[in-house]
């Protein structure tokens, strides 16, 4: 589908609705809210569960490593297990294992939010805490989902900097993770967005920009342009994570990468699971960590925000390692 400016941000916005430590926090048997280092009867450490969409690619594992910071600064458990491909029915076994396992918090990146419902019900029903992370299921029992960025907030960056790059004007086509009408659909598979990031160009000769929606279609759409000899006459900005985008920064063939701090994600992540344990209320704004102060909260939406999205470019992409 292409598309002019005047659609661009709407367009953007709509697309995105996409171990054990020394020194424990333990189990506080008690009710009401206790602070990292309380203790009550038990000596076993306060245990956090995240189960990720997919384990084993870098976007994950980069929140694992957030996460096993967080275990280790607060004092708790942190549990990683996600499913090798991105199958509902894996994770739901991993979830269903965790509620065997009756960890204190137990945190999903769904794949399939409608169907990983009931499981969250039955890990309720065990007086186990519930939270989202990454990927929302609004309609299940979760007490809170640690949400990246706002779609407010991505849609408006990835406008800015795609616009920025095509110098304020020009046409432009999205290759989408997820499918929405008149949008083209990759799936999660790169070479299928520069497959039809290719077409699109044959397609419309006087387009101008791409919009890569996921991490996979980021340097799909960026690869197609490279193989195209488009770079500076085609620009390209996408969901995409710093290392799988590097090449393309540094080429030219991708102008700007909009995500968030993946590691932070999972720091806030853990630690909103020891808040969950321990029955600590969250306040409309939280200092969480040295690197993550004044992270918001929503009670009517249940929601924490890690803050407003990140730009990474060809001169701060060397930054990140996942």
């Amino acid at each position: 589908m292409i598309h002019t400016r005047k659609v661009l941000a709407a367009g953007a916005i709509a697309l995105i609705a996409t171990m054990t430590f020394a020194g424990y926090t333990t189990r506080n048997d008690d009710s009401g809210g206790g602070s990292a280092g309380s203790t009550s009867g038990s000596d076993e450490p306060i245990r956090v569960a995240f189960v990720p969409k997919l384990q084993g690619i870098p976007y994950f594992e980069a929140m694992d490593s957030g996460g096993q910071k967080a275990a280790e600064e607060l004092g708790i458990e942190w549990l990683y297990q996600g499913p090798t491909t991105a199958d509902a029915a894996a994770q739901a076994d991993i979830v269903r294992s965790f509620i065997q396992q009756d960890v204190d918090a137990l945190i999903v990146a769904p794949n399939d939010p409608d169907s990983m419902a009931p499981l969250l019900q039955e890990a309720a029903d065990k007086g186990i805490q519930l939270a989202t992370s990454d990927t929302d299921a609004p309609d299940s029992v979760r007490e809170v989902f640690v949400n990246q960025a706002s779609v407010e907030g991505i849609g408006q960056a990835l406008t800015d900097s795609l616009m920025t790059a095509m110098g304020g004007s020009g046409k432009y086509a999205i290759v989408s993770c997820g499918e929405i009408v008149d949008i083209v659909y990759a799936g999660e598979d790169q070479a299928a967005a520069t497959s039809m990031a290719t077409d699109l160009m044959n397609a419309n000769p006087d387009l101008t920009g791409l919009v890569g929606e996921c991490t996979s279609s980021a340097p799909g759409v960026a690869q197609a342009v490279k193989d195209a000899g488009k770079i500076g006459s085609v620009f390209t900005v996408g969901l995409g994570t710093p290392m799988s985008m590097a090449p393309y920064l540094e080429d030219g063939s991708s102008s700007a990468s909009i995500l968030w701090d993946v590691q932070n994600l999972g720091y806030l992540t853990a630690w909103a699971g020891l808040q969950l344990a321990e029955g600590n209320e969250f306040e409309a704004t939280n200092d969480v960590s040295d690197d993550l102060s004044a992270v918001e909260y929503d009670a009517d939406t249940k929601v924490l925000l890690l803050g407003p999205p990140l730009e990474i470019t060809k001169d701060n992409v060397a930054e990140f390692d996942y």
